[in-house]
């Protein structure tokens, strides 16, 4: 991380905490929900297949811009699907880099070349050894090492939701992120229960088991770009909800922290370590605020 972006971040932070101000930092521009997987955790693809033209795009990440938002996010759907003309991804990670972003991340399901440097990273879905994620993103799992090993960048991070399928596999995608070259950490979510997903989620016990496994890598010197000292809070589900800091933009429409706002009782069952991450960083926990400066100035 540069320094500058460093010192905007720590400005931002200590005025957050101090005046208790909700403006967001962190924004997620959604660029289509059309995705070549149908996944068994997954609600969000596919249900109008739209891809949003560069224009309305553009005018998304302005908006956000202009509201604060310093670090962003692509995601879809299936974000390498994105196409606009003669416009692709690189255009609008380029595009964001130049708008002022000081942070520009992809998410993407890795069955497409990664061929994207310009991105920080790549946050590349990778859910359990490879019986486990093809049971749940189909027959993927070679494609996406094939996709990995010819990346042109080593900016990817794995990215896996923890659910009652893969929850026993947290080693073997920690293993495969520690010895694959292009692969620099592995950040982990629990399953956050969509109405119709709700048989994928974890019991308190079992969040907890997974959170030993993942402090037992941590140990062993495993890239994981997550904070041990939210476990306790992701585990019991006793961290702050909705994130103010975060936002997410779909179609023109702006929504806190995610698009499963206004699902009923979801945000008391959220997954997402980051969610419980910037809640409590904000809200001036002083052991997240450490164990964060430590692990972005490391990986990011």
């Amino acid at each position: 991380m540069k320094i500058s972006s460093f010192v905007y971040f720590a400005k931002f932070g200590i005025k957050t905490i101090l005046c208790k101000k909700k403006i967001p930092i962190l924004g997620t521009v959604i660029l289509t929900d059309k995705c070549n997987l149908s996944c068994k955790h997954c609600s969000v693809n596919n249900i109008t297949a739209i891809i949003h033209p560069y224009e309305q795009i553009k005018s998304e990440m302005t908006t956000l811009y202009h509201a604060g938002v310093r670090i962003l996010f692509f995601c879809g759907g299936e974000t390498f699907m994105w196409q606009d003309g003669e416009k692709n991804l690189r255009t609008l990670v380029k595009e964001a880099k130049d708008m002022g972003f000081l942070i520009v991340n992809v998410v993407t399901n890795g069955t497409f070349p990664l061929d994207l440097p310009e991105a920080d990273l790549i946050l590349l879905s990778l859910d359990g050894d490879r019986e486990r994620h093809n049971i749940i993103r189909g027959d993927t799992y070679d494609t996406i090492m094939k996709n990995i090993n010819a990346a042109t960048s080593d900016n990817i991070c794995f990215y896996m939701a923890i659910n009652q399928i893969n929850k026993d596999t947290i080693k073997d995608v920690c293993y495969t992120a520690k010895n694959m070259k292009n692969v620099r950490a592995v950040s982990f979510n629990f399953h956050t229960p969509y109405p119709d997903t709700k048989a994928l989620a974890l019991s308190k016990k079992e969040k907890e088991n997974c959170c030993k496994v993942i402090i037992q890598m941590m140990k062993e010197k495993v890239p994981v770009f997550n904070l041990k000292s939210a476990f306790p809070y992701l585990i019991s589900n006793q961290f702050p909800t909705p994130c103010h800091q975060c936002v997410v933009i779909e179609n023109g429409k702006i929504s806190t922290c995610g698009r499963c706002i206004e699902i009923p009782n979801l945000c008391e069952k959220c997954g997402y370590f980051f969610v419980a991450e910037y809640t409590l960083l904000f809200k001036g926990n002083v052991m997240i605020i450490l164990d964060m400066l430590k692990t972005y100035l490391k990986y990011i």
